[in-house]
């Protein structure tokens, strides 16, 4: 399960992460984010638990937690994918892909036109029986 940590203090190093973690369980991954510019900490960072009631036994006993003076927030991390990511893979793709079709008329289908744009078959007359 990946958890997200936020609110680190700045001092706080990838190595004390990872022991809070183990301390609670199997720890596959943690890394804490840093700002390229400075090389400094951006104040939040991911561990990867395999055991899921590790996890969460460990994210309940951080939340909250005091660490190097902040109160630091455990949380089950979202599965999203990086806006960058969308961004370069819609530039990537906005010369190959056509544009999805504008939303059909409510009319259209009262006109005589199917959904995906042919006609629709003259209409054919009913016959009833009489019951004798």
């Amino acid at each position: 399960m990946k958890i997200i940590i936020r609110n680190l203090a700045r001092e706080t190093t990838q190595l004390e992460l990872e022991a809070l973690f183990k301390a609670h369980g199997n720890v596959q991954s943690c890394n804490l984010v840093m700002d390229q510019l400075t090389g400094g900490s951006k104040g939040f960072g991911f561990a990867n638990m395999p055991v899921p009631y590790e996890a969460k036994a460990a994210i309940k006993a951080l939340n909250g937690m005091e660490l190097h003076g902040s109160k630091i927030r455990v949380k089950k991390a979202e599965e999203t994918v990086p806006k960058a990511a969308l961004e370069a893979e819609s530039a990537d793709t906005s010369d190959h892909v056509a544009a999805p079709p504008p939303p059909e008329p409510e009319h259209a289908r009262k006109s005589g036109v199917k959904k995906d744009g042919s006609r629709l078959g003259a209409k054919k007359s009913r016959t009833f029986r009489k019951k004798s």
